[in-house]
């Protein structure tokens, strides 16, 4: 199935589920920072749109527990930087509106913490097709180590998502049922 059939297929799939209040135990992404010995606390989030799965309180927890959360920050020609973010700092919303930080200071995360449309067992991600998150994790895995952990619901598992040679495998997939590694 191509990309754009299958994007449309499960978003609308996500928009009817999601309406149970589907909830993830975010225990499990405490374990896996756990195992991975996570020594610098950034943490790159997102702020959820169109039915994905929410991150916002564990994110909150996060906070509380002295991790410096940064979220996604949309550039021009498809780039995307991540910028430290507190829940008493202001949001704007961008041209996809999707909120995201007012007071922009890059923080590039150790952890990022990504939405997905789609997944597969072999840890391919599908996105909304912008090659944001591919881009990104390019860039940041020229600088440091970066853990990459999808979230999303297990009805979003697909047999085989289609890839090209830009996309980028995640470390881990999180979803309200399992954790794939």
């Amino acid at each position: 199935m191509l990309k754009y059939n299958l994007r449309k297929k499960i978003l609308k799939i996500r928009e009817i589920n999601n309406k149970e209040n589907i909830q993830i135990d975010f225990n499990k992404i405490i374990k896996i920072l756990k195992k991975e010995k996570i020594k610098k606390k950034i943490i790159g989030g997102y702020y959820p749109v169109n039915f994905e799965v929410d991150d916002l309180e564990f994110l909150k927890k996060l906070e509380k527990n002295k991790f410096n959360i940064s979220l996604p920050v949309i550039k021009k020609n498809f780039q995307m930087d991540f910028h430290k973010w507190s829940f008493s700092d202001p949001l704007k919303t961008n041209k996809y509106g999707i909120p995201e930080p007012e007071v922009q200071s890059k923080l590039y995360p150790d952890v990022l913490l990504i939405p997905l449309v789609a997944f597969d067992k072999k840890l391919n991600r599908l996105g909304y097709g912008g090659g944001y998150y591919d881009r990104l994790i390019t860039k940041l895995s020229k600088k440091k180590r970066i853990i990459k952990i999808g979230l999303a619901f297990s009805f979003q598992e697909v047999d085989k998502v289609p890839i090209n040679i830009y996309d980028q495998k995640l470390d881990f997939i999180v979803t309200n049922k399992n954790i794939i590694k």
